[in-house]
C-alpha cells in the first residue's frame, strides 16, 4: 500500500471535504482517502502508485487547488 499526502487549499467545511473525497475517489488505484477542511491536508493511498496529476485534477475539478507534500 503507497499512500501520498497533499495539502488543499479552500476548504473551509465538511460538505468541502465531501466534494474532494467524491472527485478524488474517481481517479484510478485509488482505495483509501483521508482529508480534513481544519489542517488542509488530503492523504490518498493504494495499492499501487497514484498518478499525482489525476489527484491534483481532481481536486482542481472540486474547486480547490493542492499540492504535493514532501
Amino acid at each position: 500500500m503507497t499512500t501520498t499526502e497533499f495539502q488543499v487549499t479552500g476548504m473551509t467545511c465538511g460538505h468541502c471535504e465531501m466534494s474532494v473525497r467524491e472527485e478524488v475517489g474517481e481517479v484510478p488505484g485509488v482505495e483509501g482517502i483521508e482529508v480534513s477542511h481544519e489542517t488542509g491536508r488530503l492523504v490518498v493511498s493504494g495499492p499501487e502508485a497514484i498518478d499525482e496529476t489525476a489527484v491534483l485534477a481532481a481536486v482542481e475539478e472540486a474547486g480547490y487547488e493542492a499540492s504535493r507534500v514532501g
